[in-house]
Protein backbone atom coordinates (compact mmCIF):
# COMPACT_ATOMS: atom_id res chain seq x y z
CA UNK A 1 0.00 0.00 0.00
CA UNK A 2 1.22 3.47 -0.89
CA UNK A 3 -0.34 6.91 -0.81
CA UNK A 4 0.55 9.38 -3.55
CA UNK A 5 -2.34 11.79 -3.12
CA UNK A 6 -5.46 11.97 -5.27
CA UNK A 7 -6.83 14.24 -7.96
CA UNK A 8 -9.15 15.81 -5.37
CA UNK A 9 -6.59 16.38 -2.60
CA UNK A 10 -3.36 18.36 -2.82
CA UNK A 11 -0.90 16.49 -0.61
CA UNK A 12 2.54 18.01 -0.02
CA UNK A 13 5.61 15.77 -0.28
CA UNK A 14 6.16 15.74 3.48
CA UNK A 15 2.54 14.68 4.06
CA UNK A 16 2.88 11.82 1.57
CA UNK A 17 6.07 10.72 3.34
CA UNK A 18 4.29 10.77 6.71
CA UNK A 19 1.32 8.72 5.46
CA UNK A 20 3.55 6.11 3.83
CA UNK A 21 5.81 5.91 6.89
CA UNK A 22 2.78 5.15 9.05
CA UNK A 23 1.69 2.48 6.55
CA UNK A 24 5.11 0.81 6.65
CA UNK A 25 5.37 0.96 10.45
CA UNK A 26 1.71 -0.11 10.83
CA UNK A 27 1.27 2.59 13.45
CA UNK A 28 -1.53 5.16 13.83
CA UNK A 29 -0.86 8.41 12.00
CA UNK A 30 -1.49 11.34 14.34
CA UNK A 31 -2.25 14.45 12.30
CA UNK A 32 -2.32 17.92 13.84
CA UNK A 33 -2.81 21.32 12.28
CA UNK A 34 -5.04 24.37 12.27
CA UNK A 35 -8.78 23.66 12.02
CA UNK A 36 -9.81 23.64 8.37
CA UNK A 37 -6.48 22.45 6.94
CA UNK A 38 -7.91 19.16 5.64
CA UNK A 39 -7.05 16.68 8.39
CA UNK A 40 -10.37 14.86 8.26
CA UNK A 41 -10.48 14.97 4.46
CA UNK A 42 -7.01 13.37 4.43
CA UNK A 43 -8.43 10.14 5.89
CA UNK A 44 -11.19 10.13 3.29
CA UNK A 45 -8.67 10.56 0.48
CA UNK A 46 -6.35 7.87 1.88
CA UNK A 47 -9.30 5.47 1.88
CA UNK A 48 -10.11 6.48 -1.69
CA UNK A 49 -6.48 6.08 -2.84
CA UNK A 50 -6.12 2.66 -1.17
CA UNK A 51 -9.60 1.59 -2.33
CA UNK A 52 -10.39 0.79 1.29
CA UNK A 53 -13.62 1.25 3.28
CA UNK A 54 -13.63 4.24 5.63
CA UNK A 55 -14.87 3.88 9.21
CA UNK A 56 -15.20 7.22 11.01
CA UNK A 57 -15.39 7.72 14.77
CA UNK A 58 -16.17 11.37 15.58
CA UNK A 59 -15.05 12.15 19.12
CA UNK A 60 -17.04 14.42 21.43
CA UNK A 61 -16.34 15.73 24.92
CA UNK A 62 -18.58 12.98 26.34
CA UNK A 63 -17.11 10.11 24.30
CA UNK A 64 -15.62 7.22 26.27
CA UNK A 65 -13.03 4.78 24.94
CA UNK A 66 -15.29 1.82 25.73
CA UNK A 67 -17.82 3.12 23.19
CA UNK A 68 -15.26 2.50 20.46
CA UNK A 69 -15.10 -1.17 21.43
CA UNK A 70 -18.67 -2.09 22.37
CA UNK A 71 -21.52 -1.20 24.70
CA UNK A 72 -23.64 -3.67 26.65
CA UNK A 73 -27.28 -2.58 27.05
CA UNK A 74 -28.19 -4.23 30.35
CA UNK A 75 -31.27 -2.02 30.79
CA UNK A 76 -32.86 -3.23 27.55
CA UNK A 77 -32.10 -6.83 28.44
CA UNK A 78 -33.73 -6.44 31.85
CA UNK A 79 -36.79 -4.85 30.28
CA UNK A 80 -37.08 -7.59 27.66
CA UNK A 81 -36.72 -10.29 30.31
CA UNK A 82 -39.67 -8.79 32.20
CA UNK A 83 -41.69 -8.87 28.98
CA UNK A 84 -40.73 -12.46 28.24
CA UNK A 85 -38.80 -11.63 25.07
CA UNK A 86 -36.91 -14.77 23.88
CA UNK A 87 -33.94 -12.65 22.73
CA UNK A 88 -32.72 -12.37 26.33
CA UNK A 89 -31.30 -15.90 26.11
CA UNK A 90 -28.51 -14.61 23.87
CA UNK A 91 -26.56 -11.75 25.43
CA UNK A 92 -25.11 -10.86 22.02
CA UNK A 93 -28.45 -9.29 21.13
CA UNK A 94 -27.66 -6.53 23.63
CA UNK A 95 -24.10 -5.78 22.64
CA UNK A 96 -23.65 -2.80 20.32
CA UNK A 97 -20.49 -2.88 18.22
CA UNK A 98 -18.21 0.16 18.35
CA UNK A 99 -16.12 1.59 15.54
CA UNK A 100 -13.00 -0.39 16.52
CA UNK A 101 -15.03 -3.60 16.51
CA UNK A 102 -16.33 -2.76 13.03
CA UNK A 103 -12.80 -2.03 11.83
CA UNK A 104 -11.35 -5.22 13.33
CA UNK A 105 -13.92 -7.52 11.70
CA UNK A 106 -14.03 -5.74 8.34
CA UNK A 107 -13.64 -8.11 5.39
CA UNK A 108 -11.33 -5.57 3.70
CA UNK A 109 -8.51 -3.65 5.34
CA UNK A 110 -10.28 -0.43 6.36
CA UNK A 111 -9.13 3.09 7.12
CA UNK A 112 -10.22 3.95 10.66
CA UNK A 113 -10.51 7.68 11.35
CA UNK A 114 -10.54 8.75 15.01
CA UNK A 115 -11.50 12.37 14.48
CA UNK A 116 -10.58 15.18 16.93
CA UNK A 117 -9.29 12.94 19.70
CA UNK A 118 -8.34 15.98 21.79
CA UNK A 119 -12.02 16.76 22.42
CA UNK A 120 -12.36 13.83 24.79
CA UNK A 121 -11.22 13.44 28.38
CA UNK A 122 -7.45 13.45 28.97
CA UNK A 123 -7.53 9.73 29.82
CA UNK A 124 -9.30 8.79 26.58
CA UNK A 125 -6.11 8.17 24.52
CA UNK A 126 -4.53 6.06 27.28
CA UNK A 127 -7.67 3.93 27.50
CA UNK A 128 -7.15 2.90 23.87
CA UNK A 129 -3.41 2.17 24.09
CA UNK A 130 -3.64 -1.60 24.42
CA UNK A 131 -6.36 -2.04 21.81
CA UNK A 132 -4.59 0.06 19.18
CA UNK A 133 -1.24 -1.58 19.96
CA UNK A 134 -2.36 -5.22 19.92
CA UNK A 135 -5.32 -4.69 17.60
CA UNK A 136 -7.56 -6.81 19.81
CA UNK A 137 -9.83 -6.53 22.83
CA UNK A 138 -11.76 -8.84 25.15
CA UNK A 139 -15.57 -8.89 25.46
CA UNK A 140 -16.27 -9.80 29.09
CA UNK A 141 -19.98 -10.48 28.61
CA UNK A 142 -19.40 -13.20 25.99
CA UNK A 143 -15.87 -14.28 26.86
CA UNK A 144 -14.60 -13.77 23.31
CA UNK A 145 -11.60 -11.89 21.97
CA UNK A 146 -12.14 -9.63 18.96
CA UNK A 147 -8.91 -9.54 16.97
CA UNK A 148 -8.23 -7.63 13.78
CA UNK A 149 -8.09 -10.01 10.83
CA UNK A 150 -6.49 -7.27 8.72
CA UNK A 151 -4.78 -4.47 10.60
CA UNK A 152 -6.68 -1.24 9.82
CA UNK A 153 -4.94 1.95 8.72
CA UNK A 154 -5.56 4.27 11.68
CA UNK A 155 -5.67 8.05 11.18
CA UNK A 156 -6.07 10.19 14.31
CA UNK A 157 -6.70 13.94 14.08
CA UNK A 158 -6.18 16.59 16.74
CA UNK A 159 -6.74 20.35 16.84
CA UNK A 160 -4.26 20.69 19.71
CA UNK A 161 -6.96 21.70 22.21
CA UNK A 162 -5.16 19.68 24.87
CA UNK A 163 -1.90 17.77 25.22
CA UNK A 164 -1.94 14.05 24.49
CA UNK A 165 -0.21 11.58 26.85
CA UNK A 166 3.40 10.64 26.09
CA UNK A 167 2.62 6.91 26.17
CA UNK A 168 0.04 7.45 23.44
CA UNK A 169 2.34 9.66 21.36
CA UNK A 170 5.08 6.99 21.42
CA UNK A 171 2.77 4.61 19.58
CA UNK A 172 1.95 7.05 16.77
CA UNK A 173 3.72 8.47 13.75
CA UNK A 174 3.24 12.22 14.01
CA UNK A 175 2.74 14.84 11.31
CA UNK A 176 1.82 18.50 11.58
CA UNK A 177 0.06 19.87 8.50
CA UNK A 178 1.58 23.29 7.92
CA UNK A 179 -0.70 25.99 6.63
CA UNK A 180 -0.47 25.99 2.81
CA UNK A 181 1.79 28.58 1.21
CA UNK A 182 0.58 30.76 -1.66
CA UNK A 183 1.49 28.29 -4.42
CA UNK A 184 -0.07 25.31 -2.63
CA UNK A 185 -3.21 27.32 -1.93
CA UNK A 186 -3.49 28.20 -5.63
CA UNK A 187 -3.32 24.48 -6.45
CA UNK A 188 -6.02 23.72 -3.86
CA UNK A 189 -8.28 26.41 -5.30
CA UNK A 190 -7.72 25.08 -8.80
CA UNK A 191 -8.86 21.60 -7.69
CA UNK A 192 -12.08 22.95 -6.21
CA UNK A 193 -12.76 25.63 -8.83
CA UNK A 194 -11.32 24.46 -12.15
CA UNK A 195 -11.25 27.24 -14.71
CA UNK A 196 -11.76 30.04 -12.18
CA UNK A 197 -10.52 33.47 -13.31
CA UNK A 198 -6.86 33.81 -12.40
CA UNK A 199 -7.09 37.53 -11.56
CA UNK A 200 -9.95 36.91 -9.13
CA UNK A 201 -7.93 34.19 -7.39
CA UNK A 202 -4.88 36.44 -7.18
CA UNK A 203 -6.84 39.27 -5.54
CA UNK A 204 -8.75 36.89 -3.25
CA UNK A 205 -5.56 35.18 -2.09
CA UNK A 206 -3.88 38.55 -1.50
CA UNK A 207 -6.73 39.64 0.76
CA UNK A 208 -6.95 36.23 2.42
CA UNK A 209 -3.28 36.12 3.41
CA UNK A 210 -3.39 39.79 4.43
CA UNK A 211 -6.31 39.02 6.76
CA UNK A 212 -4.37 36.13 8.30
CA UNK A 213 -1.45 38.47 9.03
CA UNK A 214 -3.51 41.09 10.89
CA UNK A 215 -2.09 41.34 14.44
CA UNK A 216 -4.54 40.52 17.19
CA UNK A 217 -6.83 38.34 15.07
CA UNK A 218 -8.56 35.85 17.34
CA UNK A 219 -9.28 33.25 14.66
CA UNK A 220 -7.36 33.19 11.41
CA UNK A 221 -9.42 32.09 8.40
CA UNK A 222 -8.62 28.58 7.21
CA UNK A 223 -8.46 26.82 3.86
CA UNK A 224 -12.07 25.68 4.06
CA UNK A 225 -13.17 29.24 4.82
CA UNK A 226 -11.24 30.55 1.82
CA UNK A 227 -13.05 28.05 -0.40
CA UNK A 228 -16.42 29.13 1.03
CA UNK A 229 -15.51 32.77 0.42
CA UNK A 230 -14.50 32.11 -3.19
CA UNK A 231 -17.77 30.27 -3.80
CA UNK A 232 -19.67 33.33 -2.55
CA UNK A 233 -17.55 35.72 -4.64
CA UNK A 234 -18.34 33.68 -7.75
CA UNK A 235 -22.02 33.47 -6.87
CA UNK A 236 -22.27 37.25 -6.37
CA UNK A 237 -20.11 37.91 -9.45
CA UNK A 238 -17.62 40.02 -7.45
CA UNK A 239 -14.92 41.33 -9.78
CA UNK A 240 -11.17 41.51 -9.13
CA UNK A 241 -11.48 45.31 -9.36
CA UNK A 242 -13.96 45.32 -6.48
CA UNK A 243 -11.54 43.31 -4.34
CA UNK A 244 -8.68 45.64 -5.28
CA UNK A 245 -10.43 48.76 -4.01
CA UNK A 246 -8.31 50.73 -1.54
CA UNK A 247 -11.20 52.71 -0.07
CA UNK A 248 -10.44 52.76 3.68
CA UNK A 249 -14.15 52.59 4.41
CA UNK A 250 -14.15 49.15 2.77
CA UNK A 251 -11.19 47.62 4.58
CA UNK A 252 -13.45 44.75 5.63
CA UNK A 253 -13.57 42.31 2.67
CA UNK A 254 -16.90 41.83 0.91
CA UNK A 255 -18.87 38.86 2.26
CA UNK A 256 -16.46 38.83 5.21
CA UNK A 257 -18.76 36.53 7.20
CA UNK A 258 -17.09 33.61 5.42
CA UNK A 259 -13.66 34.69 6.72
CA UNK A 260 -14.25 36.41 10.07
CA UNK A 261 -16.09 34.16 12.49
CA UNK A 262 -16.45 36.20 15.68
CA UNK A 263 -17.42 39.73 16.66
CA UNK A 264 -14.00 40.54 18.12
CA UNK A 265 -12.33 40.12 14.74
CA UNK A 266 -15.04 42.12 12.95
CA UNK A 267 -14.60 44.94 15.50
CA UNK A 268 -10.84 44.77 14.97
CA UNK A 269 -11.29 45.42 11.25
CA UNK A 270 -13.79 48.20 11.97
CA UNK A 271 -11.22 49.89 14.21
CA UNK A 272 -8.58 49.52 11.51
CA UNK A 273 -10.96 51.14 9.02
CA UNK A 274 -11.56 54.02 11.45
CA UNK A 275 -7.81 54.52 11.90
CA UNK A 276 -7.31 54.47 8.14
CA UNK A 277 -10.03 57.08 7.63
CA UNK A 278 -8.46 59.39 10.22
CA UNK A 279 -5.05 58.93 8.66
CA UNK A 280 -6.26 59.21 5.08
Amino acid sequence: MRFDGTSDYIATDDLKIAVNAALVLQRPLLVKGEPGTGKTVLAEEIAKALKAPLITWHIKSTTKAQQGLYEYDAVSRLRDSQLGDPRVSDIRNYIKHGKLWDAFVSAERPVLLIDEIDKADIEFPNDLLLELDRMEFFVYETGETIKAEKRPVVIITSNNEKELPDAFLRRCFFHYIKFPDHATMEAIVDVHFPGIKKRLVEEALRIFFDVREVPGLKKKPSTSELLDWLKLLLNEDITPETLRERDPRKIIPPLHGALLKNEQDVHLFERLAFINRRGG
